[in-house]
Formats: C-alpha cells, structure tokens, sequence
C-alpha cells in the first residue's frame, strides 16, 4: 500500500552536485514514489549564498541557517553534499541526534571520521549511506559492503580521479608534457583551479581508505594510506613504459597481505601492462578492479565525477534509505571486527622500474647490480644506452619491499659512478 504522507529530504549544499539532486527528485518524482512506495519532498536546501538564482527550486525553501534545518525533527533524510570536515561533521552528527537519516558524498569527511559518524548513527539507530563519496556514478561502495559480503576480499586496485587519469591519457596519447596536459584538463573544466588535491593524490587517497575500511573490514583512515602524487611523471616516463608494454596510471591500491595478517593502502602513479583491464581506462573516466577469493576479478567501470554522475549515487541512496525508512529498518553500518593493523609502505611488496644516469665506462652495469644484490633485490631486466662518456641504465626488478628498494637507491646515489636517479616507478598489475 502506498503512503501518501510524503517523506522529506533536506539538502545541504546546492552547487554542481545538490542542484542536480534537487532537479532530479523535481523531474523523477513519480517514478521516485513508486519505487520507494511513498513521495519524497524537497523540505529544505542549506546554501551559503541564498540570493544566487536556482532554477526549479522554490526560493521560500532555500536557507542559510543549516544547523536549523537539521534540527527540524520533521526531516527523515539530510542529503549533505557540502563537503569539507566542518560544518558537515557537526551537521551530520545533529541530524542523527534530530532523527534523520544521512545520505553524504564526503570522501574527505568520511576517510577521516567515518568510524565516529557510523558510531553516531548506530546509537539514534539511522543510516549512513555514501556511494556517492567514491568514483562518481559507478556503483562500487553497496556492491563491496552488501554484494561481497559473504566474499573475502583480496585486492582492490582502481583509477578513483578523473582528473589525472585525463592528464596521464593525454600525455601518453599525445606525447604532451604534465603542466600541457593539465593546462588542457583546466581549459576543459576537468581540473579546479588549484588541482593540488586531484595531482598530489589526496583525493584518491581519501577515496583508498573508504575502500579499504569496507573491504577488509577493518578501519582506515587517511593518515594510514601512503600517497604519492603524479607531478613528476615526465614523457620519458612514458617512453619507458611503452617499451615495457605499459602505460602510467595513478592508482589507488588497497591489498590484504598474503598472510592476511594485515592490510595496506596506497595511492602513487605506476606502470600497468596494456593487457590489464585498468589500462584502457581513458580521459576522465574511473575504473575500480576488485579481486576476491570466490567472485574472482569484478571490474567497475563509469564516469567518476561530475554533477549529473554523481547525483545518479546519491539518489540511488536516498531511494534506499527512504525505503529503510518505510520499513522501520536501517542498512548496513560499519563493519570493522577485523581490526586488521595497517603496514607501512615499507613492507609492500611489487615490481619497480628504476631508470638511472651513469658513467659511460666499463664495470658500471657490475657495479650496480652489486648494490642491487647487497639488498636484497632481484634483477629481472637490465637496459643500458651510452654516448660521450655518459650513459642511461633501466633497471626493472622482481618483487621487492619499499623499503628494500629504498635501502638499494640511497646506497646507488652514493656510487660515483651513479650520475642521478632519473625516475622510480613501481610497476603493478602483474
């Protein structure tokens, strides 16, 4: 039987992604009802700016006072696409308080607090839902905590920004330079004006600890994940991996150990082989690679950002929330009874390509593989090229721990024949 009192939605930030949920639950609303079993009403919208004009939404609903808006006691879902730590964190705790459910696209939010807001919305008995916080439109977060949930979880491996997976496919598809081809990804909207977060890994490391956190059951925050931004990957760099067979991707790599005795979580730029599904992942598009012991390989695949992407996620949410809500039931919260500890990325294991200037002399080549062996680290390729007393040696390895690869690098730079270290990249996928 359908209900007729209609379920109300109050929405917390109205820009690319709010206004577009607004305008979906205006232009889906019929359809909305019937799936739910009940109308959803647009009750209230939090904007800092109200005197900006927002087409298709009443002006009487729009406030600037959010604190007031949660606290209503008549909202059953808060729909926060604000983002930022605060306010979200203390509007998201005062709906729960005030008896409203949370939907929320905040990556930044949930890697940091994700542990204390799911605790929050245990104790007022609420759901937290946030498919929205992780690669764009692709469903990914309900498949891993609901689909998988009877799996075991190995290995999540994925390319979770648009932004500088568009910049690494146009300087390998064109041969462009990094500050070229993030010029184009700006002038084309797919970069902020400060893409720091994007290039220097934060947001995909945010976005890492969220999946490791549901994947291995365990709790992740974003001080736990190593990042590595993608700045300094040049054309050579490149050049490089097209002789390997690979190409460049800044990944975020969430791994159980093989004892699984413990977990790891990463976001850097590496090589994969073109033959890896990730590596025909192209322009601003996301891909998540999930490896598991019963399912096998899942391969996630859509666009990962963007308003009308995203606002597909959070509504795919609030219909399952406000279903909750019908029922007296809630979803699944947190699950961390793993309580796996977080290795450092020293004791990550994987393949590396080390690409180093040297002397152009005899011995050199001897040299240095002895340096490799001292540490503990297998040779599996040696390339070497010398003109005028200089000469370029690629070196690519077997599997081997950061921290062996680190003790190998510090002890080449102190070789007088070891002009530089050109480049270093791990090499995944393999």
């Amino acid at each position: 039987m359908m209900r007729t009192r209609p379920l109300k939605v109050a929405l917390l930030g109205c820009g690319v992604v709010g206004s577009e949920v607004a305008r979906i639950m205006t232009t889906h609303a019929d359809d909305l009802t019937a799936r739910i079993g009940a109308p959803v009403e647009l009750a209230g919208v939090a904007v800092r700016r109200p005197d900006r004009v927002r087409e298709g939404i009443d002006p009487a609903l729009v406030t600037t006072d959010a604190t007031a808006l949660v606290k209503r006691g008549d909202i059953d879902v808060v729909v926060e696409v604000i983002g930022g730590i605060e306010p979200a964190r203390t509007l998201i705790t005062t709906a729960f308080e005030h008896g409203a459910s949370v939907v929320s696209a905040n990556k930044a939010l949930l890697a940091q607090d994700g542990a204390a807001l799911h605790a929050a919305a245990d104790e007022h008995g609420k759901d937290l839902y946030y498919e929205a916080a992780v690669a764009g439109a692709i469903p990914l977060i309900r498949p891993l905590r609901e689909s998988l949930a009877g799996d075991k979880i190995n290995r999540v491996m994925g390319i979770v920004n648009g932004t500088t997976n568009f910049i690494l496919d146009k300087m390998d598809s064109t041969g462009a330079g990094y500050q070229e081809a993030l010029d184009e990804a700006t002038a084309l909207g797919y970069a902020e004006a400060d893409p720091t977060a994007d290039v220097e890994g934060f947001d995909a490391a945010a976005k890492a600890a969220i999946l490791a956190g549901i994947s291995f059951h365990t709790r992740v925050r974003l001080d736990d994940v190593y990042r590595e931004g993608m700045t300094e990957v040049t054309a050579a760099d490149f050049a490089s991996a097209n002789e390997m067979g690979c190409t460049i991707k800044l990944l975020a790599i969430c791994e159980r150990a093989a004892d699984g005795a413990s977990v790891t979580a990463r976001v850097h730029p590496a090589m994969i082989p073109l033959s890896h599904p990730l590596a025909s992942v192209r322009g601003a598009y996301n891909a998540v690679f999930v490896e598991s012991d019963a399912a096998g390989q899942l391969m996630f695949y859509g666009p990962g950002a963007g308003g009308s992407p995203t606002a597909s996620a959070v509504l795919g949410d609030l219909v399952a929330v406000c279903r909750n809500r019908l029922s007296d039931a809630t979803g699944p919260g947190e699950s961390a009874y793993a309580a796996l500890p977080v290795s450092p990325m020293g004791d990550v294991v994987t393949r590396y390509h080390i690409s180093l200037d040297v002397a152009d002399k005899p011995g050199v080549l001897a040299q240095v593989a002895t340096v490799f062996a001292e540490h503990g680290v297998s040779i599996d390729t040696v390339r070497q090229q010398g003109k005028d007393g200089e000469a370029s040696l690629v070196v690519v390895t077997h599997r081997a721990s950061d921290a062996a690869l680190t003790g190998t690098v510090e002890a080449l730079r102190k070789l007088d024949t070891v002009r530089g270290v050109a480049s270093i990249m791990r090499v995944e996928g393999e």
